[in-house]
């Protein structure tokens, strides 16, 4: 939503600008679609070529992302700290074989079965399930430290795919001042091909190939820039998720106490989104 806000207050200000200024927008107006379709048109093929179509779809499911915000809730975070710490409870008190069934066939566990949205959400699911189901496998014979390389390596990988969005929308912010640059000069030669017209037409066709110049820079600064900025925010809040099953599991195998244990995992949530410890144990008394 901010996202969109942004965009109309960024064009409102720009253009109206402009006008209240005395400029004319004719002019822009008249080179803009050309302008546009050629350092769009640049920007998209260079995408192409520089990505294959996994990367591709990521990056249009980035720049959804942009809009529609966190993909993880606040009580998303609450919920997977409570979830994880309800399946290391049960590993403690009741050993491997009770939560056998939970881990291998998570759709029909009961304790998933009470966080829907976890329970659908297969990252989520395979981030606690596969080193849980390492642990029922190995009846609990690995080291902690085993564990933790193994969900750091998870964890690795799934901020990898995350930040390939963020990656490409930066490019393309770096590159659409060049691509303006481009199609400014191709307007330069396209003017210097009719050198022998009057003044009034040369000046027309000078500022319209400055479009492309101001295009760029725009697109650069204005749009792409702060998309991928607003990317990274968006991923490192969402990330933090990941991160709270890590440490709600080591914890765990550590043998820390309860209240240590939601203690570990709730100091890494961000402090805008961070509850009280006691907000986090009352909610597991109450399941």
């Amino acid at each position: 939503m901010f996202a969109a806000i942004g965009i109309v207050v960024l064009i409102v200000m720009v253009f109206g600008g402009f006008t209240l200024a005395g400029g004319s927008m004719g002019p822009i107006l008249a080179a803009l679609p050309l302008e546009f379709m050629m350092i769009g048109g640049a920007a998209l093929g260079a995408v192409f070529i520089g990505n294959s179509m996994h990367e591709i779809k990521l990056l249009g499911g980035g720049f959804a992302k942009v809009f529609k915000g966190q993909k993880y809730s606040d009580q998303d975070h609450l919920n997977v700290i409570a979830l994880t710490s309800n399946l290391m409870k049960l590993l403690r008190s009741e050993g491997a074989v009770a939560l056998e069934s939970h881990v291998t066939e998570p759709e029909n566990s009961t304790i998933f079965s009470e966080y829907p949205t976890l329970q659908n959400d297969p990252v989520i699911r395979d981030m606690i399930c596969d080193p849980l189901t390492l642990m029922v496998v190995s009846s609990g014979t690995l080291e902690t430290h085993a564990v933790e390389e193994i969900i750091d390596q998870a964890i690795k990988s799934q901020l990898h795919e995350m930040h390939e969005p963020e990656h490409a929308i930066q490019s393309m912010a770096d590159a659409f001042p060049a691509l303006g640059i481009v199609a400014a000069v191709l307007g330069v030669i396209k003017t210097m091909a009719s050198i022998d017209q009057p003044p009034e037409i040369l000046g027309k066709m000078i500022g319209g190939a400055l479009v492309g110049t101001f295009l760029g820079v725009l697109l650069a600064y204005g749009f792409a820039g702060p998309m991928a900025s607003r990317l990274k925010q968006i991923n490192a809040h969402d990330a933090q998720i990941y991160h709270s099953i890590k440490q709600v599991i080591v914890a765990s195998l550590h043998g820390y106490p309860q209240p240590m244990v939601l203690e570990a995992a709730r100091s890494g949530l961000p402090p805008a989104h961070r509850p009280k410890l006691t907000e986090l144990m009352d909610m597991l008394r109450g399941k």
